[in-house]
């Protein structure tokens, strides 16, 4: 991984963990403080900086990941291509790239901004809480992902019928129908109404 002013803090030389911080807001999306990423997860959940990439192949088909058993928060689930926190500090746009990236071993050749959503949704497998304001993206992903095996369990793409019935039959993040909804008008926009999203 390149190292940036954004990551610089995040890779000790000494090879020990450092905790990894969440940027807290208010409810405008306004920068508040930091916390400790597993701190800021637990019930009530502190509200904190978020963000969402849905990206499309060239046949208007979602790509979803599953993530990876070893996650501390919703291991095994299905969930949109990619989801994570910039670090304090990090624009949103420049971490959705970089975790793509990092997670699936794909670089975007379309990213977009898709508006932001608010939610608060907890998780009754691991108890922990997912109060975000997550900025959502969308775009397109013409390369085959090359997933990271400590973060992402297995890929598809799928179109809106398929996924339809696939979460149906499988477990799929809490977040995911709340971010997807909200990030519907700029997915018909992207791939247009036969694709049927």
């Amino acid at each position: 991984m390149p190292i940036t002013p954004a990551t610089a803090t995040h890779s000790p030389s000494n090879g020990a963990a450092e905790p990894i911080l969440l940027e807290l807001v208010d409810e405008d999306g306004v920068t508040t403080g930091t916390a400790e990423k597993l701190a800021a997860h637990q019930p009530p959940g502190l509200l904190h900086r978020a963000f969402s990439v849905f990206l499309f192949d060239e046949h208007g088909r979602l790509l979803l990941q599953q993530r990876a058993l070893g996650k501390y928060h919703s291991p095994g689930v299905w969930s949109n291509t990619c989801c994570g926190h910039p670090y304090p500090g990090e624009a949103p746009f420049a971490a959705a790239a970089r975790r793509t990236f990092e997670e699936l071993g794909v670089s975007p050749s379309l990213l977009a901004e898709a508006g932001t959503v608010r939610y608060n949704h907890p998780d009754p497998a691991s108890g922990l809480v997912e109060q975000e304001y997550n900025h959502l993206f969308v775009g397109m992903v013409q390369s085959s992902p090359r997933p990271d095996p400590r973060e992402v369990a297995s890929t598809a793409f799928v179109t809106s019928a398929e996924l339809a019935e696939r979460h149906a039959e499988d477990a799929f993040s809490a977040w995911f129908p709340t971010v997807l909804d909200a990030a519907r008008p700029a997915v018909r926009e992207l791939t247009g109404p036969s694709a049927g999203w």
